[in-house]
């Protein structure tokens, strides 16, 4: 069979994987919370809590309002009860509720009281879903898919659901650590923990610990790109090492906890630079992983030079990334913008516990970027919009 046939064979499943997801039928909004709460803050920061043109908005914002991220982005801020108004409507307004939540000189109860009602008590299934399990530990995700399968979520759609709704939870602060276990805590529990009038934070540092935990990898066999199909391959940028390293050793285990186990719904087989070349060294076979994957994911710790210079190339090509870091590391402003997935690998007791949710976190923003009907907005792009890069 010629590598012709093989490449189109290899595109049809995917764009039949594509067309797949576009009829899933949602009883649920199809992002996070958080994200969907992006969109609410552009129209409050730009019209100070009032009703604002549409268009207005999107020329504000330098993007296009007829785009099928912008339609998404006022889909799901509508879903999620934080707007009144359609992609067809000319002016949008935020609900009180939104407003509650986007207020800073509201009370911390206030706030995380209105994030609860929209982000989890006003979407049927993951209000029921939380009635379900609340006060029990974070079950496991299967479990949580057959439960959730019951509240008119479709079999194709119950994942994704789960996955929402675990990163909501966490988001709203119903996901504590409590007793050495992820447990979904009452809402009375929650408000109880947080002052009546103001705002207080800690900000603790997180060091690292001089062990970490230890995974074992599968052994894969030396990858080249002729091997490769890119279109069902996501490509793992992160600092490598030498073997035995604290990079490698870090490397390992957040591939073989958290990444790998994110994406094996969505049927990727996941590629690191050590199975094509040298670590360390970026040779011509790294940066086409690096341009033509259908997905990367970057692990920004460490500060790695190549992990950064790695990143800008994806950037550029505005394609579907997600962006994890250990929680220790300070993120440069510019790459921040994108949001990254932080994780908190201090110490074993703080670390164990979120595997789960970590996991549903990383498929979520996976989910998100794949499902993107067109390129994806990077720091690169907000400067120069109307820049795309494509390959001969």
């Amino acid at each position: 069979m010629s590598d012709e046939t093989v490449i189109d064979q290899v595109n049809k499943k995917v764009e039949a994987e594509v067309a797949r997801r576009k009829r899933i039928v949602r009883t649920f909004p199809a992002s996070s919370f958080e994200d969907a709460l992006q969109f609410a803050r552009d129209v409050y920061s730009f019209g100070s809590g009032q009703p604002v043109r549409r268009l207005s908005l999107f020329d504000h914002l330098n993007k296009a309002p007829e785009s099928g991220q912008s339609r998404q982005a006022i889909t799901n801020a509508g879903k999620y009860s934080l707007i009144k108004g359609s992609y067809s409507s000319e002016f949008f307004e935020l609900t009180p509720d939104a407003k509650s939540v986007l207020d800073e000189e509201a009370s911390p109860r206030e706030r995380a009281r209105a994030k609860i009602r929209l982000a989890i008590e006003q979407i049927d299934p993951f209000k029921k879903l939380y009635e379900r399990f609340v006060g029990n530990k974070l079950p496991a995700k299967a479990a949580m898919v057959d439960a959730i399968s019951e509240f008119d979520v479709s079999p194709e759609a119950a994942g994704e659901a789960v996955d929402t709704f675990i990163v909501n939870l966490k988001y709203v602060g119903l996901l504590a650590t409590l007793s050495g276990a992820e447990r979904i805590v009452t809402i009375e529990h929650l408000l109880d923990s947080l002052p009546a009038s103001s705002m207080t934070r800690t900000i603790r540092a997180m060091g690292e610990t001089e062990t970490e935990p230890s995974v074992v990898i599968k052994k894969t066999q030396i990858i080249t790109s002729e091997q490769a199909s890119f279109d069902t391959t996501c490509f793992y940028i992160s600092p490598i090492g030498e073997d035995d390293s604290e990079q490698r050793r870090h490397s390992d285990l957040f591939l073989g906890s958290f990444v790998e186990p994110a994406l094996d719904q969505f049927g990727l087989k996941i590629v690191r630079a050590d199975a094509i070349d040298k670590p360390g060294v970026i040779t011509k076979q790294i940066i086409e992983f690096i341009v033509r994957s259908r997905l990367v994911v970057v692990d920004l710790s460490y500060h790695n030079p190549n992990v950064f210079y790695e990143l800008a190339l994806r950037h550029m090509m505005r394609l579907p990334i997600v962006q994890i870091a250990r929680a220790s590391d300070r993120i440069p402003f510019d790459i921040n913008q994108m949001r990254t997935i932080r994780i908190d690998t201090s110490d074993l007791y703080s670390l164990v516990p979120k595997i789960e949710s970590y996991r549903a976190e990383i498929a979520s923003q996976a989910r998100r970027a794949l499902d993107a009907s067109d390129t994806v907005d990077t720091p690169i792009s907000i400067y120069f919009p109307g820049l795309r890069v494509t390959l001969s």
